[in-house]
């Protein structure tokens, strides 16, 4: 039966049979569904742990919206400096993140660099909805990532929808494969000119949510370019501990990392060492010298 399952877990994950059984026993102190993968941009995989299975992004989901948004700009569609209103009607529930909602409780003209700032770097929902309506929409949206050719990545719902009924997360979906075709799109600059990229990997690197996740065990002051996505807790369960980015190797190279923790009955601090724990392994493979 052991032999068995293991078979079964080197048949669907990518990496050496050592590092994932690594992974195997760090996602085991979750006590969830974990899904990961670490691949050197201008090299090639390093490992991928369920890599395909569907896991809720929660606020991922504000990174491609800010990238579309982007995309928007370097069209001439929209400009940074625009000012959009923020009714108060817009704002999403007490219970959910949103420091614009906080400080302008009856409503707010506000930039669209702003509002990218808030969505991306502070992970303001009302400031994600804002931007999503701008740009279309949702069925906007999963063109635009079509056309980035990121395919196993859903963007459905706004955070006010996703506060009034938490079961619609499992709906606003990705891979951790395709998190990492996201990252990919984003230090190739696909459809983002190079001012809009720049302006984009500043919002990631001043990310102040969860410094414990992807930053938690890597060297101090290691470069790290990432979007956190975090549900609450139901009953004991965490729904969604998410971190993907962009980290910067010593030698310049670019490790995109995505880890996924779901369905998890571990407490904060134990899922975001989990998150930690597989960057630095990911980290560790990626520097160290080849044999």
């Amino acid at each position: 039966m052991v032999l068995l399952l293991a078979a079964t877990l080197l048949a669907a994950d990518f990496g050496k049979p050592e590092t994932v059984a690594q992974l195997a026993r760090t996602a085991n102190s979750a006590a969830g569904r974990v899904g990961a993968a670490a691949t050197v941009l201008e090299g090639g995989k390093i490992f991928e742990f369920h890599a395909t299975e569907h896991f809720p992004m929660q606020s991922v989901y504000k990174l491609p919206i800010g990238m579309a948004v982007l995309s928007e700009v370097d069209r001439g569609r929209l400009k940074l400096d625009s000012k959009i209103h923020v009714d108060p009607k817009e704002y999403i529930s007490s219970g959910q993140h949103s420091p614009l909602r906080d400080a302008n409780p009856q409503g707010a003209d506000v930039t669209v660099a702003e509002l990218l700032r808030l969505a991306v770097s502070e992970s303001d929902g009302t400031a994600s909805d804002v931007l999503l309506r701008i740009v279309g929409g949702a069925p906007v949206m999963m063109n635009y990532l079509k056309g980035l050719g990121v395919t196993e990545m859903i963007v459905r719902d706004t955070e006010m929808k996703l506060g009034r009924d938490s079961a619609l997360q499992y709906e606003n979906w990705a891979t951790p494969r395709g998190a990492i075709d996201l990252l990919r799109a984003v230090q190739e600059s696909r459809t983002l000119s190079v001012v809009s990229r720049r302006f984009l990997i500043e919002q990631m690197t001043g990310t102040a949510t969860f410094p414990g996740r992807l930053k938690g065990l890597l060297p101090p002051g290691t470069p790290v370019a990432h979007k956190t996505g975090s549900s609450g807790t139901q009953n004991g369960v965490s729904a969604a501990t998410n971190d993907i980015g962009i980290i910067t190797l010593p030698d310049q190279r670019h490790l995109a990392i995505a880890v996924f923790v779901s369905d998890a009955k571990a407490g904060d601090a134990a899922r975001d060492r989990v998150i930690a724990a597989i960057a630095r392994l990911a980290w560790d493979l990626a520097v160290q010298p080849k044999p």
